[in-house]
């Protein structure tokens, strides 16, 4: 029996003319879960993101909110809200009139939706901006304004499409934190398209990975960046080197590589540096392999990342030919 805020996915199809943007896609959100539907442009995560929604029709597929399909049903009566990437806050009302406009439309007396406005300008800590406009509002701001304005509504789920993307590298992370502690805090479901991977890791409990329309792998964060199931995941979630060995695929962390001959149960090779990037508290080597090897590096440069005392400890720089070796225990294999 589903709770009343799981979400499943059944078989869903989007077409756009003959072209498949989501194809035939399964997936069940638990009630309560924050997933991030991750993956590059044109993957199809928008458009499954705005099936639920209901601002797209489904092609074919069932899309089910707790026991019943929602396919037919307009948005407003999902038990979903959404919050859009430009926030589509009105510039000629206040913050408070802008977080109670949907009340408004269903008639609640101003009063009573100017009171529950508050709440919620309580709950993003924006109640000292109530009377503001929203160009008289930073970014994040706004941001805040249009999530009160989403979650004022009661949805059991709660749908944000790239909410972070327009935000600096440092008000991202602040907000990063906010969203969490909001969907603790409230118990509900949150569905959140992302094209970053940091993001996605620092605010999942599921990870849905999508490539061209379909999902790739969906688990726990950790889980997908420990045990990616394919070459493509591996590449995306970043992190990781995507070798050929006979016939099969592995990856290995470039953080459990090091630069050190292979000892008993490791392996590695030889080959000469490409690239040095310092990091702050890691360095980054690429390394091309030098001469015939046991081993068809992708996009011929394999990344070890070295701790910053350690690399500076014993530096390489570009040119030089150095030992790579990892332990056998470290290497994962993938599908396909």
């Amino acid at each position: 029996m589903a709770e009343k805020g799981d979400i499943e996915l059944a078989a869903v199809l989007k077409r756009y003319g003959g072209a498949v943007a989501v194809d035939s896609i399964s997936l069940k959100i638990p009630a309560g879960t924050y997933c991030c539907l991750l993956g590059p442009s044109g993957c199809g995560k928008s458009s499954t993101l705005r099936m639920i929604a209901g601002h797209e029709d489904v092609s074919d597929g069932d899309i089910l909110l707790g026991n019943t399909v929602v396919n037919d049903l307009p948005p407003a009566r999902r038990g979903t809200a959404m919050m859009f990437q430009n926030y589509a806050l009105f510039p000629h009302l206040d913050c408070v009139d802008n977080v109670a406009f949907s009340l408004k439309m269903k008639g609640v007396a101003k009063p009573e939706r100017r009171s529950r406005a508050m709440e919620m300008l309580r709950l993003v800590d924006m109640q000292d901006y109530a009377a503001r406009l929203p160009a008289q509002l930073s970014g994040g701001q706004q941001q805040r304004i249009a999530l009160a304005r989403a979650l004022i509504t009661g949805p059991s789920v709660l749908l944000l499409d790239e909410p972070l993307s327009a935000l600096d590298p440092f008000l991202r992370a602040k907000m990063r934190e906010e969203l969490k502690r909001l969907q603790k805090e409230l118990g509900i479901s949150f569905i959140h398209v992302t094209h970053s991977q940091e993001e996605a890791m620092a605010l999942a409990d599921l990870v849905v990975v999508m490539n061209k329309g379909r999902i790739e792998q969906a688990d726990s964060a950790r889980a997908v960046f420990n045990h990616p199931r394919t070459a493509f995941v591996a590449r995306f979630i970043g992190g990781h080197n995507i070798v050929s060995e006979g016939a099969r695929k592995i990856s290995v962390r470039a953080d459990r590589a090091v630069l050190a001959p292979a000892a008993a149960g490791e392996t590695g090779f030889s080959g000469t540096v490409r690239a040095v990037e310092y990091l702050g508290s890691v360095v980054h080597v690429g390394i091309s392999p030098a001469g015939a090897t046991d081993y068809a590096v992708d996009q011929n440069e394999f990344l070890v990342a070295v701790g910053e005392n350690r690399f500076f400890a014993a530096p390489v720089a570009l040119g030089d030919t150095v030992a790579v070796s990892w332990k056998l225990g470290d290497i994962h294999v993938l599908e396909g």
